[in-house]
C-alpha cells in the first residue's frame, strides 16, 4: 500500500454503525464519527481517508434505487480524487446494492468496495472493525505498476472479498453472512491478504461510464409446487411489467402442464422479457437438458446462465434503462457485462 492511496469512506446506514438504546434496547443509529472512533485502526494506515455520510441515514430494508443512483452519481463526483471507495451499507440488501452499482458504473478502475456488520461496530464482539480495516486496505491496495489490485464492485465480508455481483446474502446471523456459491473469492484476508489475481478483472482503460436512466418495471415469480393459474397470469401479464424474472427448479425447469408453458408463451409473444434463474443456491440454467426447461427456451425465455437473483435484477435495471427496445435488452442478457455470469 502506497503513502498516496486516499479512500473516501461513505456511510449509508446499517447495523455497522447502530447503537443500543439503553431504555429500548432497540437498535437505532448514531452518529458516524463514532464509527471512526471505534475503529481507530483505520486511521493507521498510510492512507488518506476522507468521509461522506447520508443524511438521513437509510436502514437496509428501505435502500431503493435512488440510493444506488446517489451513490453512482457520488463516486462519478469524487472519482478522480480518490483511489478507491468503501460503503458501509446494512446486509439485508447490501447484493443488490453491490450488484446494481457494478452495472452502473461501466469502465471501472478502482475498487468499490461494500461492507458493514453483523453486529454494531460498538459491541465487544463485533465483526464491524475487521470487515472495516480490511476493506479500506484492499481499497487502498495498489499492485506493483500502480494500478489498483480489484478495480471491481465487491462486498467484503468475514474475512473474504467476493465480486458484488456473485454475492448473495445466506445468513442472517452467522459473521459469514455472504457467500458467491458460484464464484471463487477474489481475496482471502488471513495474517496477509491474498489476492486471486487471475480471476480479477483489469481496470478499464476507456472513462468511466455511469448509468443513472433505471427501468425497474421488474418482477419476480417464484416457481413453487401448487402455484396456480392466476398468480402467474397476474404476474406475467401484469400492468406496467416490462421483464419477469422466473426463479426456476433446478437447472431451469417448470411445470409442464399445457396452462403454464402456454402463458409463458403468450406473455413472451407479447413482447415480455422472460429470464430465466435458478433457485438453487448454487448452479445454473441449462434449458436444454430437460423437455420442461426445453419448452421454456422454445418459448421465449433467455437464459440467466449462473446469475444470482440479485444480479439478474439490476442488469435487468440498467440495460432496460439503456434500450427502449426489448429485443436489445435480451441480447445483452445473454452477454457477461461484469463478470456476472459463465456463458456457455
Amino acid at each position: 500500500m502506497t503513502a498516496d492511496s486516499s479512500i473516501l469512506l461513505i456511510y449509508t446506514g446499517g447495523t455497522i454503525g447502530m447503537t443500543e438504546d439503553p431504555s429500548s434496547r432497540a437498535l437505532r443509529p448514531f452518529d458516524f464519527s463514532g464509527i471512526m472512533e471505534a475503529v481507530p485502526e483505520v486511521r493507521k494506515f498510510a492512507v488518506k481517508i476522507d468521509t461522506f455520510s447520508f443524511d438521513p441515514l437509510i436502514d437496509s430494508s428501505d435502500v431503493d434505487p435512488s440510493l444506488w443512483v446517489s451513490l453512482a452519481r457520488l463516486i462519478k463526483e469524487k472519482y478522480d480524487s480518490y483511489d478507491g471507495f468503501v460503503i458501509l451499507h446494512g446486509t439485508d440488501t447490501m447484493a443488490y446494492s453491490a450488484s446494481a452499482l457494478s452495472f452502473m458504473l461501466e469502465n471501472l478502475s478502482k475498487p468499490v468496495i461494500f461492507t458493514g456488520s453483523q453486529l454494531p461496530v460498538g459491541r465487544p464482539r463485533t465483526d464491524g472493525r475487521e470487515n472495516l480495516v480490511s476493506a479500506v486496505e484492499i481499497a487502498a491496495a495498489k499492485d506493483p505498476e500502480g494500478n489498483a489490485m480489484v478495480p471491481e464492485v465487491c462486498i467484503f465480508f468475514n474475512s473474504m472479498l467476493m465480486r458484488g455481483n456473485r454475492t448473495t446474502k445466506m445468513s442472517s446471523d452467522a459473521f459469514s453472512a455472504f457467500q458467491t456459491p458460484n464464484f471463487p473469492p477474489l481475496a482471502e484476508a488471513g495474517i496477509n491478504i491474498r489476492y486471486n489475481r487471475d480471476i480479477i478483472r483489469r481496470p478499464s482503460p476507456e472513462p468511466l461510464r455511469v448509468h443513472t436512466e433505471l427501468d425497474t418495471s421488474v418482477s419476480i415469480l417464484k416457481i413453487h409446487p401448487g402455484i396456480t393459474p392466476e398468480v402467474v397470469g397476474s404476474i406475467l401479464s401484469g400492468k406496467g411489467t416490462r421483464a419477469v424474472i422466473l426463479e426456476t427448479y433446478g437447472s431451469g425447469n417448470a411445470p409442464s402442464v399445457g396452462w403454464f408453458p402456454r402463458m409463458v408463451k403468450e406473455a413472451a409473444a407479447s413482447g415480455k422479457i422472460l429470464l430465466n434463474v435458478t433457485q438453487c443456491p448454487s448452479g445454473r440454467v441449462d434449458m436444454n437438458i430437460y423437455a420442461t426447461g426445453r419448452s421454456l427456451l422454445e418459448a421465449g425465455v433467455v437464459s440467466g446462465f449462473d446469475s444470482t437473483t440479485e444480479a439478474a435484477l439490476a442488469k435487468l435495471f440498467v440495460l432496460m434503462g439503456m434500450y427502449p427496445d426489448n429485443s436489445d435488452v435480451k441480447r445483452s442478457l445473454g452477454s457477461n457485462l461484469r463478470g456476472e455470469i459463465i456463458v456457455d
